[in-house]
């Protein structure tokens, strides 16, 4: 019953993490990212998505013990977006507004930290956070290059129900950062950290509780 109960909290983890990376995902390219905050807004939702990966992704691979679980948790969140980028035809919008799998590569990071270093928790707390929260930021740029024109799509395609305060406008860019990239991966670097010994602490907590 224990090993039963301890898989049903370890998979239900991995669900309600990957569905929150996948809502962040969504919302970031959404119309508040093409405001005057649109830096603002991509920083924020970098910095977002980095934790959840690598709070999700940390956990997994713990658990597991086996490198590559990390790649494969960011595959489930790739899977997710783009099954739920699908409803977006009942919206109106077209299906090239969509999300490269920006996560992938972080995985792979986090992966071969936890493999080069011999299964090491510490290093992969301290290098893979490091990587992931800097590697993030960039591809999520290069999400941001493959999309249709977001301004556009925005304009063709407009919501009825959308609130006055979202109407998308044009962007000031640099108004707030001049380069959201490195703040995100400054910031993301530094936080990351936390969030992978965060995910490593889960899989102690669950083995503790389950086992009380």
């Amino acid at each position: 019953v224990m090993v039963w109960l301890r898989r049903c909290t370890h998979y239900l983890f991995i669900v309600v993490v990957a569905v929150n990376s996948t809502l962040l995902t969504i919302n970031a390219g959404d119309y508040i990212f093409y405001t005057d905050w649109a830096w603002t807004s991509y920083v924020i939702f970098s910095i977002s998505q980095t934790l959840m990966l690598v709070v999700g992704a940390t956990y997994y691979l713990t658990f597991t013990g086996v490198p590559g679980t990390a790649t494969y948790y960011c595959l489930i969140m790739t899977v997710y977006t783009w099954v739920a980028k699908g409803a977006w035809f009942a919206l109106g919008y077209p299906y090239d507004f969509i999300v490269t799998p920006v996560w992938l590569p972080s995985g792979m990071l986090l992966d071969l930290v936890y493999w080069a270093t011999k299964k090491n928790k510490h290093s992969l707390i301290l290098f893979g956070g490091v990587l992931v929260g800097t590697s993030l930021p960039l591809f999520n740029m290069v999400n941001l290059i493959t999309v249709a024109d977001p301004l556009e799509t925005a304009f063709k395609y407009p919501r009825p129900t959308l609130p006055p305060y979202m109407t998308p406008i044009e962007p000031q860019v640099g108004k707030f950062y001049n380069s959201p990239v490195a703040l995100g991966a400054g910031a993301g670097a530094v936080l990351s950290v936390t969030m992978a010994a965060l995910g490593c602490k889960l899989n102690t907590w669950t083995y503790r509780w389950m086992a009380a």
